[in-house]
């Protein structure tokens, strides 16, 4: 499976999510993108800067690997959204957002039982 098929495959994990995509250390979305019927709620700039908060925070989190281990994923609940970050490899993350009443759990169980695939 390549980077957009698994993209493309969690989106359909869940109706409830909004977007999966993997972005490189310089904020770029490479693969993947949004469900094809949701509302926007950032514009393009908004995006790019959400996309470096997203990467900015994931490289602070990864200071402290050597005493904790590397971190397999995270996840954030706002009053709009969920996202959840997964690293893929050194140079990329998966960026996935849902709706808040998504059931996370599922979403993130799916997207490891998929990046095994990656393999």
């Amino acid at each position: 499976m390549d980077y957009e098929e698994f993209c493309h495959e969690i989106l359909k994990i869940d109706p409830e999510v909004r977007f999966a995509g993997i972005v490189d250390t310089n904020g770029e979305i490479r693969y993947g993108g949004e469900h094809p019927e949701i509302t926007r709620l950032f514009t393009a700039e908004e995006t790019k800067r959400s996309v470096l908060q997203a990467i900015d925070r994931w490289k602070l989190r990864n200071d402290l690997a050597d005493r904790i281990g590397k971190g397999k994923y995270s996840m954030a609940e706002y009053k709009k959204l969920k996202r959840i970050t997964v690293p893929i490899d050194d140079a990329h993350l998966l960026l996935v957002s849902t709706e808040p009443s998504a059931d996370h759990v599922k979403v993130i169980d799916g997207i490891f039982r998929l990046k095994l695939l990656l393999k």
